[in-house]
């Protein structure tokens, strides 16, 4: 045995926000973790005493990449206070403009994130590494270069239905703000014909529909083909399947909700596909620097703690169902909605989180044409409702990294409380007062941890396979 040294890995680069993981290292591996989440932003506190209607504007301030994921969370909150939900028409352009900005988080995620990594020195040897830096070379590579291109093209589809990206005031409680006309679905059917032409060209290097076919391990790491398949050449010669194994708890609170229910199902997964029951839903404040008591959203509060007490490491409140952590993602949607291939990475590390992004962009590229074919430019695309004196709302959505919640309670027309859960703090919590330990901090242990490794590039990949966005975690 040996002595356990201390490391600090972080600040991290290519991560959305702040990020700090204290790790302590015994024979070679993470023996245990703590992530810290070392940013206080207050947005929360900032919308106490707003009129509620200001909320769709502030809150997707919280975030520049996935700010459309909040406008939706708010609008839905404040519907459900309001007692209204949108046209079927208008829920399903909102679900599209969401959804696009859900694939182009995954598609800059995976190349401009993710890949880097792997065109260090440190791999320098490896057959694969030429490709990797000619491909993944942050900022210079080519496939770097293609993956923006395209993401550009296909966020056209926001500049024409939503105003602008990011921070967009087109989606409200009753629907979106401007209603497609016959050339803006022309326009929107063009841009994603062009998206698939570079996904079946360059990322997937086949139909798409072959890539959502496979349905094992073993026919995926056959693929073979465009980037994904250097991709699973590297996954496989570093063992990637087993590095950073989550607990097999997921958690999906629907994707893309419609008239006749969701994109991506919402559930709870642990062996077996469950109802989802938010009522289990609490946040634990032992180990952050908040002061109150455990509670739901609804009744919880957010007040900083400015003596930064010994027992806490982070700003990040730790969300726990029924008392648990729980994995929450791209992973865990497909998983949940039930796809094969998802399901057969149950538990799975890297390699599973990676694929079930990949996964989900096929997907979501044929729910979002399904979307632009039923268009109706004759539609009603909002109703109008009347904010409430006193009441309260949940907006429950799916960001590209995973279940994001906003609580709203109103009281005398302005907002009393605004709690908000965004994916990266439920898989980037610390412990909770039992002294287990979020996703991330479980599923670094175990971790190898090179000699005179002082920032461990295994823990990077694991850190980078959940795509933190810290900004997110502490509002």
């Amino acid at each position: 045995m040996t002595d356990t040294p201390r490391l600090v890995v972080g600040p991290f680069n290519r991560v959305e926000g702040d990020l700090e993981v204290h790790i302590e290292v015994n024979d070679g591996m993470v023996a245990s973790a703590r992530v810290n989440a070392p940013l206080y932003r207050g947005f929360e506190r900032m919308l106490e005493g707003k009129d509620p209607r200001d909320a769709l504007t502030i809150t997707p301030r919280i975030c520049g990449i996935c700010s459309i994921s909040q406008s939706v969370a708010a609008a839905r909150a404040l519907g459900a206070a309001m007692g209204i939900s949108p046209t079927p028409q208008g829920g399903a352009m909102a679900a599209l403009i969401h959804a696009v900005e859900n694939v182009s988080d995954h598609l800059t995620h995976f190349n401009l994130f993710f890949m880097p990594d792997f065109a260090r020195p440190v791999y320098a040897g490896r057959s694969w590494h030429g490709r990797a830096v000619e491909r993944f070379t942050a900022i210079e590579g080519s496939a770097v270069r293609q993956s923006v291109e395209a993401r550009a093209k296909l966020m056209h589809i926001l500049g024409l239905m939503a105003g602008k990206w990011p921070h967009t005031l087109a989606i409200q409680p009753g629907g979106v703000t401007r209603a497609p006309g016959p050339r803006d679905k022309i326009r929107i059917e063009t841009s994603l014909r062009a998206f698939r032409g570079y996904l079946e060209r360059v990322l997937f290097g086949a139909p798409l529909e072959e890539f959502i076919a496979l349905e094992t391990p073993e026919a995926l790491v056959r693929w073979g083909r465009g980037d994904i398949g250097l991709f699973l050449e590297i996954a496989q010669d570093l063992s990637l399947e087993s590095l950073g194994a989550g607990s097999g708890r997921y958690m999906s609170f629907g994707a893309y909700p419609l008239e006749n229910g969701h994109g991506f199902a919402s559930g709870i997964w642990e062996g077996g596909i469950a109802p989802l029951q938010t009522t289990g839903i609490t946040e634990d404040l032992s180990h952050a620097w908040m002061l109150g008591e455990t509670a739901h959203p609804m009744v919880g509060m957010t007040r900083p703690d400015e003596v930064m007490r010994d027992a806490a490491y982070s700003w990040c409140k730790a969300p726990r169902l029924d008392g648990r952590p729980i994995e929450v993602g791209a992973l865990a949607r497909q998983i949940i909605d039930g796809h094969p291939l998802a399901r057969s990475f149950d538990g799975a590390g890297v390699l599973g989180r990676v694929a079930g992004r990949l996964l989900e962009i096929a997907r979501t590229q044929l729910f979002m044409e399904q979307i632009a074919r039923d268009i109706d430019p004759a539609a009603r695309y909002m109703v109008q409702g009347k904010l409430p004196e006193h009441g309260q709302g949940v907006g429950l959505v799916e960001a590209a990294r995973g279940a994001l919640g906003h609580w709203v309670r109103i009281e005398r027309g302005r907002i009393a409380s605004y709690q908000i859960i965004a994916p990266t703090t439920w898989n980037f919590s610390p412990r909770d007062a039992q002294g287990t330990p979020g996703p991330l901090e479980a599923a670094l242990v175990g971790a190898p941890v090179g000699q005179g490794e002082t920032s461990p590039i295994s823990v990077q990949h694991i850190v980078r396979s959940f795509d933190p966005c810290m900004v997110c975690t502490v509002h």
